[in-house]
């Protein structure tokens, strides 16, 4: 179409090839450089990694592009696309990337195709051309086969670089040598049969997954999925430095079913080989595996709705991942219009033996609400809520319900905690002992509001004291016939996510540990046997509570100011409590609830003995006493949550929620607060 990009034409005369691209010279000698001056590249695909192959490509000096994409910039694209700015905002893709390679080299031969490429233009596009580029969609399977197998066909070199993560998996198919289409078996399956097969494929080591935070942002139902700008420029350097082999004829390439994987996230390299491609059998099972894992997932996703969201779906949607004992989400909405709607609650003490009187679903709860509140504040709302039921007064509410009504608020800021709803995380694993600062503390005692304030256990003994009461306290919930159901309950087996669960890879526990504690917990009678012969609670205790008790910057107390008695107090407590979480998470600070001795001394308190097992009272008497020695009787009527909080990377395995559509889903059981 064009030889000469016209914006570029006046600058031609002036443009000096040899000076702007004589730093390339050392790496390459005169000659090559002259060689990939004559050079021309197809690119089908100008968004994420295609702008970047054409730039990079460019600034290497090669001479000649096809370059094909029918879409247009968006906003969506501003995170990772080269093109992406607010300027190229509504205008081509093609377009925006032709000027932008010509004012590197206004000496180029660009042949646009903005309609894309088809069987139609499919000759056109690959005519005369060195090397093709993959750039597009990933899930554009039918024309990418089709490219694919003109390249084969005409004897043309092609190379697909694939954005995973922070990092990027490439192949190379070269003429006579293994196929597109015999290395991924594309053909004859559905669209997401392809999809699978083609990422599979593409990075059989999988790298990327080990630290994927949230797999609902994986939606293959609306083919979409997360990106990020530094796998893309990682893509379109290593496809570049591929390229040059090619066309220079120098170095090793090691095409299909060779391929390589480099994760910067995980400064690892793979390189993989893949005899057969996908009818490798280990490669089958792996399909097999993940047809399995990724087709609940679709199914699940594929309830959520593709429509514009109202105003109360939108708050929802961020408003479901506060957080809840164990992940229970003792709640469930119903909307009522587009500004409106309900939130029933329940609490699972007659289940759950550490759900006290309901007050660890109370503060959940109450977490819930300021979640609700941050998440409106994002959308210039203004959320009100108003207890329904008709028992405010009591203390002890099983089923409370709210009405929550969202107010346009224009005038209103934004609350910056939002951000961070979704990325607060329980993190088990130890964390720094380095202390916090005294910025950090003074912004954490002001998140938790006038009516609370902190109390903290900092330093080496402090630590230890607290550790060794934990490590006194794990052996209470380890030989409780009645904790024993609630931990099979909640944990969810050989899992990194999960939705109404703790995942075990979250727990804490190292991978032998795990192995143990699944072995254990197969029947009390082997956690009975287990404590009784082979000291069976030692190795949770060591993991779970005693060492991380010491690995942190301190321990917490979140201390009211007058005496929590109802619902309401908890509530509020709850709603002070993710304030605090919130703003850690903000301070890249990591926390873990610790509220089992709490609630152990709640029982104390009411003289209530939780277990049939005799024995339990005398140790929750001794660890009564040791919160008295060490908080102080004072202290210990206003304490509300309990927790462990310091530096270090966030959980990689963690709970996720259920969707919207299954939180709103009622019945009348639902409407009594049963889960």
């Amino acid at each position: 179409m064009n030889s000469v990009c016209p914006e570029a034409a006046s600058q031609v005369r002036n443009f000096d090839y040899e000076e702007a691209f004589s730093r390339n010279l050392g790496w390459l000698s005169e000659l090559e450089q002259e060689q990939l001056r004559h050079k021309r590249v197809a690119i089908a695909g100008m968004g994420g990694v295609g702008g970047a192959h054409l730039l990079t490509l460019a600034r290497l000096g090669i001479g000649s592009f096809h370059i094909a994409d029918f879409d247009h910039f968006d906003t969506a694209n501003t995170n990772r696309q080269a093109g992406a700015t607010q300027s190229s905002m509504g205008l081509p893709k093609v377009s925006v990337m032709q000027v932008m390679a010509a004012d590197i080299n206004p000496e180029l031969e660009i042949q646009a195709f903005p309609d894309g490429v088809d069987l139609g233009n499919m000759d056109a596009f690959l005519d005369g051309v060195d090397i093709y580029i993959d750039s597009l969609d990933f899930f554009a399977f039918d024309i990418r086969r089709q490219v694919f197998a003109a390249c084969y066909r005409k004897g043309i070199p092609a190379v697909t670089a694939a954005p995973l993560g922070m990092g990027t998996a490439v192949l190379t198919f070269l003429p006579g040598r293994m196929s597109f289409e015999d290395y991924f078996q594309m053909q004859g399956q559905d669209e997401f049969e392809q999809g699978l097969r083609f990422l599979l494929g593409l990075a059989p080591a999988r790298l990327h997954m080990a630290y994927l935070v949230d797999p609902g942002r994986i939606r293959l139902d609306l083919k979409k999925g997360p990106s990020t700008v530094m796998a893309c420029q990682l893509c379109a350097g290593v496809a570049a430095t591929e390229a040059l082999k090619i066309l220079l004829k120098r170095g090793q390439v090691r095409p299909a079913p060779h391929g390589v994987h480099y994760d910067a996230y995980r400064q690892a390299l793979k390189k993989t080989w893949l005899p057969g491609g996908n009818r490798n059998p280990l490669q089958k099972l792996k399909l097999s595996i993940a047809r399995k894992i990724l087709g609940a997932s679709l199914a699940a996703s594929s309830q959520t709705e593709t429509r514009d969201l109202s105003a109360v779906e939108k708050v929802l949607e961020k408003a479901r991942w506060a957080p809840s004992g164990d992940n229970v989400q003792n709640w469930r909405f119903e909307i009522q219009d587009s500004r409106r709607f309900h939130i029933y609650a329940y609490d699972t003490r007659e289940t759950v033996v550490y759900d006290f009187e309901g007050r660890p679903s109370q503060i959940a709860l109450g977490a819930l609400l300021e979640t609700i509140y941050i998440a409106a504040s994002e959308q210039k709302l203004h959320a009100v809520f108003k207890r329904m039921d008709d028992e405010h007064d009591l203390p002890n509410v099983r089923f409370p319900v709210y009405e929550v009504e969202l107010l346009a608020d224009l005038c209103h800021t934004p609350d910056g905690l939002a951000t961070w709803i979704e990325r607060r995380t329980v993190q088990r694993r130890p964390l720094s002992t380095r202390p916090l600062t005294k910025a950090e503390k003074q912004a954490l005692n002001s998140a938790v509001g006038k009516d609370f304030s902190l109390q903290w256990q900092e330093g080496w003994g402090s630590r230890l004291r607290m550790a060794s009461l934990l490590w006194r306290n794990a052996k209470i919930r380890l030989t409780m016939p009645e904790a024993f159901q609630v931990h099979k309950n909640v944990i969810q087996w050989n899992a990194r996510f999960s939705h109404d669960r703790i995942p075990d890879q979250a727990i804490g526990m190292d991978k032998l540990g795990l192995k143990l504690m699944r072995w254990a917990m197969h029947s009390w009678a082997r956690i009975s046997w287990m404590n009784r012969y082979l000291a069976g609670t030692w190795l949770p205790r060591l993991q779970l509570d005693f060492l991380p008790g010491i690995a942190c910057a301190a321990h917490f107390i979140l201390v009211a100011r007058k005496a929590p008695r109802t619902l309401e107090d908890y509530v509020a407590a709850g709603r002070a409590l993710q304030r605090l979480w919130l703003t850690a998470s903000s301070l890249g600070i990591q926390m873990q609830p610790e509220m089992t001795p709490l609630i152990f001394n709640w029982y104390v308190q009411a003289a209530q003995n939780p277990s049939s097992n005799p024995d339990i009272a005398i140790l929750l008497q001794k660890l009564h006493g040791d919160l008295q020695a060490m908080l102080g009787d004072d202290i210990l009527a206003l304490a509300c949550f309990m927790g462990r909080i310091g530096h270090g990377s966030p959980a990689k395995a963690r709970s996720l929620r259920l969707n919207i559509s299954q939180l709103c889903r009622l019945d009348d059981s639902s409407k009594r607060g049963s889960r």
